[in-house]
C-alpha cells in the first residue's frame, strides 16, 4: 500500500481545497478522480497539475471498470469521497444527475473499495479508510432554536439532500454489513476561493461588479452556518487520519447568519474595495425574488464532537473569511470567466419549472 490518497471531485470547490491542503501540509500523493462536469474545471487545479505528488485521472465514478483500474494501479491508503452533484437549485430543475452521481456513483465507489480492501493484508487493512463527505442538508430544517448533532434524524427536503442522505446510508451499511472501514462527515455551508459562480457569494460579487440586481430568495431570513473552505479541508483530513471507524463527525464554522446578513456583509466589503461609480451603497442593488421551492429555514451545526475527539476548530471568523473570499474573487475574475465558458449565465435556477428527467 502506497502513501496515496484518492480524492474524488478534486477539480471542484471543496475537493480542490482538500488536495491543496494535502500537498502543502502532508506527505501523501494525491490522485484526483474527477470527470470534469460543469463544476469541475482544469482552471481550478492548474497550479497543482505539475506537482510531483499530484496525479489527475479524468474518470467518472459511475464507471466501475475505471475505478477498479485506479485501485489496482495506485494502491491508496485512503479515499476521500467528495465527488457529487451539489447545487440544490440544479437538483430541483433536473434531479436525475443527482441520483446517478450521488447514489449510483457512491455505490460503485464503495464496491470498488470493498473489493480492493478484501485483497489487502491485515496491516494495510488496519490503515485503510473510506471517508464519505456529506452535508448538513440531510437533516432537513431547524426551527429558530437547536443544533444538528450527529444523531439528528434525517429529513431531507430537496432532491440534492435526498440523494446525499441515500449515499450516507449506503456508506453506513457497507460498514455495518461488510466491515469496510469508513468515516463520515456532514458540513455546514462552505464558502471561499474557487467556488463555482452559481453559489451565493460569487453571485453577489458578480452582480455587484456588473451593477445588476442581487437576487435574495424570499425574505432573506433563511439561516445557515458559514464555514470557510480551508477550515473544512483541514477538518476532512483530520477525520480521515484520526477519526474512529464507523463514526460520523459534524463540521461547522460556528457562524450563523441569515442570507440577507451575508449579502449585507459582502456589499459592505465591496463598498470599501470596489465602490460604485455613483457612490451609492451596493445594498441598493438587492432585489427580493420568489423563494426556492422547499427552502429549509435554518441549518446550524453542533461541531463539539470533532472538537472534543479530534481537536479541530475553525480558524477563520465570518468576518475574516468573508474578506478573504471577496478579495480572492476580485483578484481572480479571469478564473470566473474561464470556468463559466458559457455553462452558466448568472440566471435564476431552481424554480421547479424545468422539464422532468
Amino acid at each position: 500500500m502506497n502513501n496515496t490518497v484518492f480524492v474524488t471531485g478534486a477539480a471542484g470547490f471543496i475537493g480542490s481545497a482538500v488536495a491543496r491542503h494535502l500537498l502543502a501540509e502532508h506527505d501523501d500523493t494525491v490522485v484526483n478522480i474527477d470527470c470534469l462536469t460543469y463544476a469541475g474545471n482544469r482552471a481550478t487545479i492548474e497550479n497543482e497539475l505539475n506537482h510531483a505528488r499530484y496525479v489527475f485521472e479524468q474518470v467518472d465514478i459511475r464507471d466501475r471498470a475505471a475505478l477498479d483500474r485506479l485501485f489496482a494501479q495506485y494502491q491508496p491508503r485512503a479515499i476521500m469521497h467528495l465527488a457529487a452533484e451539489s447545487h440544490v437549485d440544479r437538483s430541483i430543475d433536473g434531479p436525475r444527475d443527482f441520483i446517478d452521481t450521488n447514489i449510483i456513483g457512491t455505490y460503485n465507489l464503495l464496491e470498488a473499495a470493498r473489493q480492493y480492501y478484501l485483497g489487502l493484508d491485515e496491516n494495510d487493512q488496519s490503515r485503510f479508510r473510506f471517508h464519505h463527505v456529506s452535508t448538513d442538508e440531510v437533516f432537513g430544517s431547524l426551527g429558530d432554536e437547536g443544533l444538528f448533532t450527529e444523531d439528528s434524524p434525517y429529513e431531507p427536503s430537496s432532491p440534492y439532500s435526498a440523494s446525499k442522505a441515500a449515499s450516507d446510508h449506503l456508506v453506513r451499511a457497507w460498514f455495518e454489513t461488510y466491515g469496510l472501514p469508513v468515516v463520515l462527515s456532514n458540513c455546514s455551508n462552505n464558502y471561499g476561493p474557487y467556488q463555482y459562480p452559481e453559489k451565493l457569494l460569487p453571485v453577489i460579487i458578480s452582480k455587484v461588479l456588473r451593477g445588476e440586481a442581487i437576487p435574495v430568495y424570499g425574505s432573506g431570513k433563511n439561516v445557515r452556518d458559514w464555514l470557510y473552505v480551508d477550515d473544512h479541508a483541514r477538518a476532512l483530513v483530520c477525520i480521515m487520519n484520526t477519526g474512529r471507524k464507523g463514526r460520523s463527525y459534524n463540521v461547522g464554522g460556528n457562524e450563523e447568519r441569515n442570507n440577507l446578513e451575508v449579502v449585507e456583509a459582502v456589499c459592505a466589503i465591496l463598498d470599501e474595495l470596489r465602490p460604485s461609480a455613483d457612490g451609492k451603497p451596493h445594498l441598493e442593488l438587492i432585489k427580493h425574488v420568489a423563494d426556492r421551492p422547499g427552502h429549509d429555514h435554518r441549518y446550524a451545526i453542533d461541531a463539539s464532537r470533532i472538537r472534543d475527539e479530534l481537536g479541530w476548530e475553525p480558524q477563520e471568523s465570518f468576518d475574516s473569511g468573508m474578506r478573504k473570499t471577496v478579495e480572492w474573487y476580485l483578484d481572480h475574475q479571469d478564473w470566473v470567466s474561464r470556468v463559466l465558458e458559457g455553462s452558466y449565465d448568472g440566471g435564476r435556477l431552481g424554480t421547479a419549472t424545468g422539464k422532468t428527467s
